[in-house]
């Protein structure tokens, strides 16, 4: 169900600690699963149907929390999935949030702003019989945005008669918490500069940065990146990619004007690229670079395969932070990671590359959306410089936690695995409160 079982590391940590095995058993399967049937009327007012769900994987931490996915490839197997990879993510944030997934076959593209309303109505008809603020809060995810958020509060807010935080990713006037479109690219850069700190003692002070995406984490994460003195010198989007020829890299104006055509649904293609920077079609940038010292994949799964992994050591690359889910392939990983188990001291480091997986360094999107309920329960709205204060103390906290846990049960190599430490960490925090609470024994 998940490539957690199947890390070395976490063999290695069953072995010592049998009993959690018991746990694992139990941790696999969701504690609920609701599909259901959803009818709406198309603008021909011919009827249409689809399936709806919701997979409430684990609530020992907290209410169910994660996303509802509208994509007509949506089924239960990639639900079960990403639900249970939710549940260790969301632990690792140390807020009070359990983990779940849902969503539905419906495919957003193609349809009317009355057809996605009246499609949104019809499954929170529903999914609002099932979840509620203490219970499961979802959020957004592909082909959920604001705009289907917005019309599923609606709808709940209609059919229960209640205003309360059943949703995150709300708009910023009826619930919604700033810095939410933000989270996912600064909490990324955040958890980069514990790791530039560890192991080279130095900060983003003229570090060439590699990026893929030009969605909101590459954009947030490019812009947080240039604030700190890094030079970002690629975006990307599935159609090639975008590379800045001098050493100025982008600048805020640039990443702008690439939201803007991001925002009307364009290609990068349409970015006026004038003579700074080249444009190579079907290309992502890490093999389009002699030297870098950062690698942020932020746009898919499985962008970044072997033989870029191998072409990113090449150039000089030190470190790899996945600001996309399951960024990297599993031969990426190895590869990593071999780099790092060949160090033998702290101090002589060189060749290694320090990676960090997705469900730590890109867990800032859900810790807002935790803040964002945190904010609800209180009915009040903290200012952007709270959250992102908030933000940088739970991302620095969560490195801590995969370092130290790492450090424990990483083996080979003078430096901690963080992939390690994340899947260990999350795992060990739910496993003892599911003990605790009586599920397993």
């Amino acid at each position: 169900m998940s490539n957690l079982p199947s890390e070395p590391e976490f063999e290695q940590f069953l072995e010592k600690n049998p009993e959690y095995r018991r746990a694992l058993a139990v941790v696999q399967i969701p504690e609920r699963i609701v599909q259901f049937r959803v009818t709406w009327e198309r603008d021909d007012l011919s009827v249409a149907v689809n399936r709806g769900f919701r997979v409430q994987f684990n609530s020992a931490l907290g209410p169910y929390k994660g996303g509802l996915r509208l994509h007509p490839t949506v089924n239960l197997s990639i639900l079960k999935f990403l639900g249970f990879e939710q549940v260790f993510k969301n632990a690792l944030t140390g807020l009070m949030m359990g983990g779940g997934k849902g969503g539905s076959d419906f495919d957003p593209k193609g349809k009317s702003d009355n057809e996605i309303r009246k499609f949104c109505y019809a499954f929170m008809q529903e999914l609002s019989r099932h979840i509620g603020d203490n219970t499961d809060v979802p959020a957004g995810d592909i082909g959920t945005g604001g705009r289907e958020i917005g019309f599923m509060f609606g709808a709940y807010k209609k059919i229960r008669n209640e205003f309360s935080g059943i949703l995150t990713g709300k708009g910023a006037n009826w619930g919604g918490s700033f810095i939410r479109p933000e989270a996912t690219g600064y909490g990324l850069v955040y958890y980069v500069t514990e790791m530039l700190r560890d192991l080279d003692g130095t900060d983003w002070k003229g570090k060439r940065v590699l990026i893929s995406g030009a969605g909101n984490v590459a954009q947030y994460a490019a812009l947080k990146v240039i604030e700190l003195g890094g030079v970002v010198l690629s975006l990307s989007d599935s159609t090639g990619a975008l590379t800045a020829k001098g050493e100025e890299g982008f600048t805020p104006a640039d990443i702008a004007a690439i939201a803007d055509i991001k925002l009307a649904r364009k290609s990068l293609t349409a970015f006026n690229a004038e003579s700074r920077f080249e444009w190579h079609e079907g290309k992502r940038p890490w093999t389009l670079f002699d030297k870098a010292d950062v690698a942020l994949p932020s746009a898919s799964q499985n962008e970044l395969n072997g033989e870029e992994a191998k072409a990113l050591i090449k150039a000089g690359v030190r470190y790899v932070a996945e600001g996309s889910n399951m960024g990297c392939t599993q031969d990426a990983i190895d590869i990593f990671e071999a780099s790092r188990k060949a160090t033998v001291s702290a101090t002589e480091t060189k060749g290694m590359v320090f990676y960090a997986p997705g469900k730590a360094a890109n867990a800032g999107g859900v810790a807002v959306s935790g803040l964002e309920m945190a904010q609800n329960s209180q009915r009040l709205k903290w200012t952007p410089a709270e959250v992102d204060a908030k933000l940088k103390d739970i991302m620095v906290t969560c490195y801590k936690t995969c370092w130290e846990t790492g450090s424990k049960y990483s083996e080979g190599g003078a430096i901690p695995s963080l992939v390690a430490g994340a899947n260990i960490a999350g795992f060990i925090k739910v496993a003892d409160a599911m003990r605790d609470q009586g599920d397993w024994w």
